[in-house]
């Protein structure tokens, strides 16, 4: 078998203009070696794997070339590199510095590259501080770490800094595709992105996942490769998922996950991709975000397809409920569960199913305007003390004649002819009533106009006497926290409309539940369905009541002034 060179050691860049994504520091370095404007202390700080130990490399090497040289000069003699993982100590550093004083033999300086420098203890940061302030002329420091933040203060002082960037994945995407034409493999644009997106901005991850998945694969690098040999989840997965809900498809969406799991997939690492295909998904419906998708050509025309089926309010609503479920997993006992309803309920945003109408004694006439439906105004009857049948409604002549009868209860019912050939019951009976009553409802559609609700007039002091009955209903049934928040503030009345202070925004919410049958009970007591309720939060009403020994003193005081005779007799202390 013949020895393997892994494409981040065969591909090393030798030049600066080879160094792939740092165009900005390269240049400064070029000019500053033209310039003969070389700090003789450099730190190259960034993350791991983006070019800091080869740009220290290719910088050592052409201050020390004069163009008489070999073309495989590498001037080894010159370029010391050390370690500071391993050879931390003080001790290192001593020996470092007394071999700074010696010239170099050929070429003009000695370099320098202590890597991940951040290693160094204090001791020996501090051992090296005058050398590094004061090198010799012919010696040039080169520092690289990972860690900036580790790093002293007096020694950050002392040095020029470079901070490295992550490689983009458009940049590590095309220097893959120029290593896959030098080796003659055959490569598909979007597997080529997926490699430079899972090396996250490092050069040399990408080049370790290249040479890994071109052992699974051979000479034809394709997408579905990639995505069974690196163990991620494939664009598809997601395009299909989030079809499944926007088309609330909750079983199939279920299965699709199941199937996901199966595979060897992380439920996070699915919830975790869903919620960054929803970002991607609203990344494409502007024109001026859409550059901020990175992903292949072909891959974005499916994105952009997708866009335009997905709502803006669906992609947010989705994107935060993707992100709540990424934040609750590793805490959540049954994750998989956890999942599965954070699928359903994105399966429900767009659902619009049969939704209940808060105000279920009105349909609004201009409902049926759009409909083309002319309404039928019904009259509402008067209930005398004996009648114990509600009155039916006329809206449809029957053919059959009315039965006269003597009875008082039928008198405000309405015979219609079923046309059935069934048994038709006796109208006297409550059984026929029933069948009729049923019968309308199925068969016309009743409006009840809202000028017809009564708009009695009420006095204040009415008001407050059924609000107060409704305060002890509550406390009858156990209800005693609503009932607590009801005496907080006492309404204000104006007009119909009903005014609640409170002193922060979760009593508001809790009344804002519970307002229905609070306002039902109003409605009916008082008889005027025009009132309405308004709620509004004061935080300055919180100092308003009392939590100091003093304070809940003087408001026992003000409902029993007694409270402070008792006081003085007994000689008690607050």
């Amino acid at each position: 078998m013949e020895h393997f060179v892994v494409s981040a050691r065969k591909y090393r860049p030798q030049t600066f203009k080879d160094v792939v994504g740092q165009q900005a520091i390269t240049n400064t370095l070029l000019n500053a070696i033209e310039n003969n404007h070389l700090a003789q202390a450099l730190l190259f700080t960034g993350p791991r794997g983006v070019g800091k130990t080869t740009c220290a490399r290719i910088l050592a090497k052409m201050i020390n070339s004069d163009g008489n040289e070999k073309e495989d000069e590498d001037f080894a003699f010159n370029i010391f590199e050390l370690d500071a993982a391993s050879n931390n100590s003080v001790d290192d550093i001593r020996n470092l510095t007394d071999q700074v004083r010696i010239p170099p033999q050929v070429g003009k300086y000695k370099v320098y590259i202590i890597d991940e420098v951040h290693m160094l203890s204090q001791a020996a940061f501090n051992a090296f501080l005058k050398t590094l302030e004061e090198p010799p002329k012919h010696c040039i420091f080169i520092l690289a770490t990972t860690e900036k933040h580790k790093i002293i203060p007096t020694i950050l002082s002392r040095c020029q800094i470079f901070d490295f960037k992550r490689i983009t994945v458009k940049d590590a995407k095309e220097y893959l595709k120029f290593i896959a034409q030098e080796q003659g493999i055959e490569a598909e644009d979007d597997a080529l992105h997926i490699i430079a997106q899972k090396a996250d901005g490092a050069m040399r991850d990408a080049l370790s996942i290249f040479d890994r998945v071109v052992s699974f694969s051979g000479d034809k690098l394709t997408r579905h490769a990639v995505t069974e040999n690196l163990n991620v989840l494939d664009y598809e997965t997601y395009f299909t998922s989030t079809d499944l809900i926007l088309g609330n498809k909750i079983p199939e969406l279920l299965v699709q996950f199941n199937d996901t799991l199966s595979k060897g997939f992380d439920g996070h690492h699915y919830i975790a991709g869903l919620a960054s295909h929803f970002r991607d998904l609203m990344v494409c419906q502007n024109e001026l975000t859409i550059e901020l998708l990175e992903v292949g050509d072909d891959i974005k025309i499916k994105y952009k397809e997708q866009a335009r089926k997905a709502p803006y309010d669906f992609l947010l609503k989705g994107i935060e409920l993707a992100n709540d479920c990424d934040l609750k997993f590793k805490s959540s006992k049954n994750q998989r569960l956890l999942v599965e309803l954070t699928l359903m309920q994105l399966a429900s945003i767009t659902f619009d199913g049969e939704k209940k109408n808060s105000k279920h004694y009105i349909i609004p006439a201009s409902y049926f305007n759009k409909k083309g439906i002319t309404p039928i105004p019904v009259t509402r009857p008067k209930i005398e003390e004996k009648s114990a049948i509600v009155a039916e409604p006329e809206p449809i002549k029957s053919k059959a004649p009315k039965t006269e009868t003597s009875n008082p209860y039928q008198q405000n019912v309405v015979k219609i002819d079923l046309n059935s050939d069934s048994k038709r019951t006796s109208g006297l009976s409550l059984k026929s009533i029933r069948a009729k009553r049923e019968h309308l409802i199925k068969q016309i559609e009743v409006v009840i106009d809202p000028n017809d609700l009564p708009t009695e007039q009420f006095t204040p002091e009415a008001f407050y006497a059924a609000w107060q009955a409704y305060t002890d209903l509550l406390n009858a049934n156990g209800e005693k926290i609503m009932a607590s928040i009801l005496e907080m503030d006492k309404p204000k009345l104006k007009g119909t409309e009903i005014h609640m202070t409170f002193p922060n925004e979760s009593l508001k919410i809790e009344l804002e539940r519970a307002q229905f049958p609070l306002m039902e009970h109003l409605k009916k007591t008082l008889r005027n369905f025009d009132l309405s309720l308004h709620i509004n939060v004061n935080e300055q009403v919180a100092k308003q009541y009392a939590f100091s020994p003093h304070e809940k003193y003087e408001k026992l005081k003000e409902k029993n002034p007694n409270i402070e005779l008792l006081r003085i007799t007994f000689g008690l202390d607050i």
